[in-house]
């Protein structure tokens, strides 16, 4: 093992990789403020009558074609992996709107919408925008178009906006619909290409993982020589010898180099002397903060049992667009769960959830992207190595599990040390710059209530 102790900061996918990666070559130190290592990979027990149930109420969902690395992280450790469902359906609740994609069947789940205008408008909005979003990608998109710019340029109808294309969107990045104007065109389209999202058929196969995502926190966490959970890092502070971090009772350690795996506005909120290049490019990063409810109360899911899918997008006609997206995902269908008690992760209700069916109520963090974000991330490689520092995290691309690891996986590719599933030529020298990353990270919607 080479000379060297290096911290890892943030025990989410980012953090953990980075720690289980470099430990192959460094002594590793991991702090997590939180009880529990995994960030947004946080299996809960719900306790129920006939016993308890392992729940995913952050990362549940992903699939093999757009998450290479993390399908080989699991298969290197052995992690044990079944088919999931990720239907998807809408509900307005006041307006008495609801419809799924399961088939025709659930799409006509009101027998109204077969000679409804806008209702069918809607659909044909859908193939027009599903065939144009392949020619124009096939054409080259202008950096600087947003999906705003574009919906008011195609002049989409109400229905394909309101009850289609925003709500999944909002559901993929646990955002308001409001922010998703802002996205850039060409990674919204492209993101949405890849997943399989504006085609009917070639579409990827998700999976899960078997018992939950703690079955792939639990094999990774014996390789780090430490980790601190309940620790949150307030101060970081270098020097030319050193990294020296400080938590809430004073002097954590003294560290030769240190990766930065938290949120970028947290990270740079460490710093205690950040760089101007820092500053700027960390501070051009926003995030949400949504509420997740793990409950049994099906109030929370749309009106008709027929149309219930895995997701299950929840409005109000006319509601303010800047309202966090109300979302449910039915973890029965999602990870196959044995009992046949009906249990709900919601984000952000729209109603309150009666009390007494809440299990366990949690707040998750996530990123929102616009222009400001495009640029910055085209820039973050710039960082690495710099100060003794290391950055990583799911910001550096679309948010999602695989955009964390594939950060960590570059954080470690220039300490010097590759994926045990990569060839060894792939990792650069100890302590050179990390390679700009690959312009198409496309992790998926990954029902992860987008948790990285």
């Amino acid at each position: 093992m080479a000379e060297g102790h290096i911290a890892v900061v943030g025990g989410g996918i980012s953090g953990l990789g980075a720690a289980w990666l470099l430990s192959r070559r460094y002594r590793v130190t991991l702090f997590e403020r939180n009880s529990y290592v995994g960030g947004h990979t946080h299996t809960v027990e719900a306790m129920l009558p006939e016993g308890s149930t392992p729940v995913d109420t952050g990362f549940i969902v992903y699939n093999e074609p757009n998450y290479p690395a993390l399908t080989a992280l699991f298969r290197h450790l052995d992690v044990p992996t079944q088919e999931s469902d990720m239907s998807f359906a809408v509900s307005v609740v006041d307006e008495d709107v609801e419809w799924a994609g399961d088939s025709v069947g659930t799409l006509f789940a009101q027998r109204r919408n077969l000679v409804s205008p806008r209702f069918l408008r809607m659909v044909a909005d859908i193939v027009r925008f599903n065939a144009h979003a392949r020619r124009y990608l096939r054409q080259g998109i202008p950096d600087t178009l947003t999906l705003g710019d574009y919906l008011q340029q195609r002049r989409m109808g109400r229905g394909f906006v309101d009850h289609y294309l925003l709500p999944m969107a909002a559901a993929i990045w646990s955002c308001s619909q409001a922010s998703l104007r802002d996205f850039p065109l060409e990674r919204f389209l492209r993101f949405f290409d890849q997943h399989g999202l504006i085609r009917l058929s070639n579409r990827p196969q998700w999976r899960t993982v078997t018992g939950g995502g703690r079955e792939y926190v639990q094999r990774m966490l014996p390789a780090l020589e430490a980790s601190h959970t309940d620790t949150p890092v307030r101060r970081v502070h270098r020097d030319h010898e050193g990294v020296t971090l400080y938590g809430d009772q004073g002097l954590l350690g003294r560290f030769d180099q240190v990766v930065l795996a938290g949120h970028a506005d947290e990270t740079l909120a460490m710093l205690d002397r950040p760089t101007d290049g820092e500053a700027d490019l960390l501070g051009r990063f926003r995030y949400q903060t949504n509420e997740a409810i793990l409950h049994t109360d099906p109030a929370l899911m749309p009106r008709r049992r027929a149309i219930w899918a895995s997701w299950n997008h929840l409005s109000r006609q006319g509601e303010n667009q800047q309202r966090p997206v109300s979302v449910s995902y039915w973890m029965n269908r999602l990870q196959r769960l044995s009992t046949t008690r009906d249990l709900f992760v919601t984000l952000n209700p729209i109603v309150p959830a009666r009390e007494e069916r809440v299990l366990r109520r949690m707040y998750y963090t996530h990123p929102v992207f616009d222009q400001g974000t495009r640029g910055a991330q085209a820039l973050l490689p710039s960082l690495q190595g710099r100060e003794r520092t290391w950055f990583c995290g799911s910001y550096f691309g679309y948010g999602f599990h695989e955009d964390g690891l594939q950060s960590a996986l570059q954080v470690a590719r220039g300490l010097g040390v590759p994926a045990p599933w990569e060839p060894a030529r792939q990792a650069a020298p100890a302590s050179a710059p990390v390679p700009a990353p690959q312009p198409d990270f496309t992790p998926a919607p990954a029902g992860e209530t987008r948790h990285d």
